[in-house]
């Protein structure tokens, strides 16, 4: 596809100091995930490069979305495109793929990000992620901890920033 008109969206800062995104992003949750089984892998593939084209360069996934899946399914785009684009990923949602239910449990621990941003760099095929955070907060660990570990990432050039 092609944007005939050249146009793309404004874009706007993230946070402070962060880098200039579009002001619309891109959940890529609906494309392997949550909404039922990705039918047009091809037609995912080309949304991905038309929000790009029209100036949309913030993908937001999560390592929970499809058990990874998610991000393997947008790993090639974000190797083609890794100077183009803003990165966020989110953890702290663990879940057995094997239980019919569907429990989950909350990590906010440190071991458990550190697994967690390991297996997302790894399945996105990045050497960082420009926005890593946390999906949702267990508060029987303590909120130090947590973004200890997320500065100890930043440290690290893991991710320039957490949130």
């Amino acid at each position: 596809m092609s944007n005939s008109t050249n146009e793309t969206i404004a874009t706007v800062g993230l946070g402070t100091g962060g880098p200039e995104v579009g002001v619309q992003g891109l959940g890529c949750m609906g494309m392997s995930w949550a909404y039922g089984p990705t039918h047009d892998e091809a037609e995912a593939r080309a949304t991905l490069e038309r929000a790009l084209e029209l100036g949309v360069t913030l993908l937001d996934t999560a390592d929970v979305y499809g058990f990874g899946r998610n991000e393997e399914f947008i790993s090639p785009f974000v190797r083609a495109n890794r100077d183009r684009i803003t990165l966020a990923t989110k953890f702290a949602i663990e879940r057995d793929e094997s239980d019919p239910f569907g429990r989950q449990r909350i990590r906010n621990d440190r071991p458990y990000i550190r697994q967690a941003v390991e297996g997302s760099l790894r399945r996105l095929g990045a050497d960082h992620i420009d926005l890593y955070y946390m999906h949702r907060r267990n508060p029987e660990v303590p909120l130090e901890e947590s973004v200890g570990a997320m500065a100890e990432l930043v440290a690290e050039g893991r991710s320039p920033t957490s949130g």
